[in-house]
């Protein structure tokens, strides 16, 4: 009895220790932010350049990554509905025979990284997480049905196309630079054709064609000025916009003829 006594005793004293601290293995962490937040549209607007910046912050006690980090940042504007029309020659006159309509697609969208897309994950990959304009899902409606069709279709290569010439869609290998293993800064281009809304910017971080960590932030596009006061006008009073515009034109048209006629 005695002794059972004391392999009782032993055992509480054991389950009573201090067990060692088992810590879950900690990934990289992205810091990012803007120069700009908010980004003003006045009378002369003519596009503006902000900078994205940030680090990478590494547990101490993790090992440094041989093969290093590649990191991609992909801004969408306000969504939209466009619609394309393809024009085929009829008879010898030029007539749109097909459409299609791009549903709720990014107004905005630019594609940013440090190099080649491809070089930097593998094609599933890109494809699951929407990485590049190839692989970004851009909804048709196609008859009754919704669906993203392949980046080989006539339709979306036209539409993704236009809007390249339009500078609203991009995509840089080069617009990402690491200023140091840690650090890194990246260039986003809005033309003067941007959208008013709200812009997400979405920030991968990758090593080795694996995704390891992720952030986001944002910016908005707002009108300031005159312009703001005429767009906010049109929106909350429509009749009185369009009767004011009327007495406008009539007024113009009346001094004009005014001023430049023959006696």
């Amino acid at each position: 009895m005695r002794r059972l006594a004391l392999l009782v005793a032993i055992a509480a004293a054991l389950l009573l220790l201090p067990l060692p601290a088992v810590h879950a293995a900690e990934a990289e962490r992205l810091v990012v932010s803007l120069s700009d937040h908010r980004v003003e549209v006045t009378s002369n607007f003519a596009g503006v350049r902000l900078v994205l910046f940030g680090t990478i912050e590494a547990p101490k006690e993790a090992p440094a990554r041989p093969a290093g980090y590649d990191l991609v940042a992909t801004v969408t504007g306000p969504s939209e509905t466009y619609r394309t029309r393809l024009k085929q020659r009829v008879v010898g006159i030029w007539v749109n025979t097909q459409s299609r309509e791009f549903v709720d697609v990014p107004s905005y969208l630019a594609v940013l990284s440090n190099r080649p897309i491809g070089q930097i994950a593998a094609p599933d990959v890109l494809r699951r997480l929407q990485i590049g304009l190839n692989n970004f899902i851009l909804t048709q409606r196609i008859g009754a049905d919704f669906a993203d069709t392949v980046h080989g279709d006539p339709f979306r290569r036209a539409f993704v196309r236009l809007k390249q010439q339009q500078k609203l869609y991009r995509q840089s290998p080069t617009a990402v630079t690491f200023l140091t293993p840690m650090v890194f800064r990246g260039e986003i281009r809005l033309p003067a054709s941007v959208r008013t809304g709200n812009y997400k910017i979405d920030v991968k971080l990758f090593s080795k064609g694996a995704l390891i960590a992720e952030t986001n932030s944002a910016l908005e596009v707002i009108k300031t000025g005159f312009e703001q006061y005429v767009a906010e006008g049109a929106a909350g009073y429509g009749l009185l916009y369009g009767v004011v515009t009327i007495l406008m034109a009539l007024s113009i048209g009346w001094i004009a003829s005014v001023m430049f006629r023959k006696d």
